[in-house]
């Protein structure tokens, strides 16, 4: 497959991944007494990775994230030649996503893009308040779990077919955990794509949710391959 349509297939699943699940966020998830909360919003992020990997996985691996590129190339899975271009395709997926998204979203009476647009965070920014510290421990051990479930569900040994079910259930399952500590990132273009529309405090923090899953995804990676893999 060529480069450019597996940029394409990249980018267009990032931009899927970011407009669903944040679009879930900032439009649905505290309407007024029907909002779909945080089972909806996880549930939205999940299925976008499920639908998307199925829709260009076939074409691009169906990474959507720079975190899991750099997982799976510490894991031995994908070319160190193409991860920088991987990574400018998701991050300009995700932009694209947030600009379509905030101009639905302030098409509203009242709407503040500065009140967080569903952008993560620690400390005052964090849902429930909590820490730096426990903001990265939480995206270092969840992106590292994502990563082995990614490698694990692709793994030749695995029943043909299920891998983006396991994935998209992950990833939900990732949300419904992490989305009180972070708002949840596992993925800096995820982050990337709202926080700098949503600016200030958002951008302050966003260091750490590149490094927190680019650290935890080397983390899984390297599990995988020297614990997990068949040699």
């Amino acid at each position: 497959m060529s480069m450019s349509k597996r940029l394409t297939a990249e980018f267009l699943g990032t931009f899927w991944l970011v407009f669903g699940g944040c679009g879930s966020a900032v439009l649905a998830a505290a309407f007024p007494s029907l909002g779909i909360g945080f089972a909806g919003v996880s549930l939205a992020f999940g299925l976008t990775v499920l639908t998307m990997a199925y829709a260009v996985g076939h074409i691009s691996g169906g990474h959507f994230n720079p975190a899991v590129s750099l997982g799976l190339l510490v894991g031995g899975r994908f070319p160190a030649k193409d991860f920088v271009p991987y990574v400018v395709a998701q991050v300009l997926g995700g932009l694209a996503a947030g600009g379509v998204l905030y101009l639905i979203a302030s098409g509203k009476a009242g709407f503040d893009v500065s009140a967080g647009f569903a952008s993560n965070g620690f400390g005052d920014r964090s849902p429930g308040g909590y820490s730096l510290q426990a903001a990265a421990v939480a995206e270092i051990v969840l992106t590292a779990f994502f990563v082995i479930v990614i490698m694990g569900a692709t793994d030749r040994r695995a029943p043909a077919g299920f891998a983006p079910i396991a994935i998209g259930l992950a990833l939900t399952l990732i949300h419904l955990i992490s989305i009180p500590v972070t708002n949840t990132s596992v993925n800096p273009a995820r982050s990337t794509g709202v926080a700098l529309y949503a600016g200030g405090p958002a951008i302050a923090q966003l260091w750490l949710f590149w490094l927190a899953p680019l650290v935890g995804a080397a983390i899984g990676g390297a599990i995988y391959k020297n614990l997990l893999e068949e040699k």
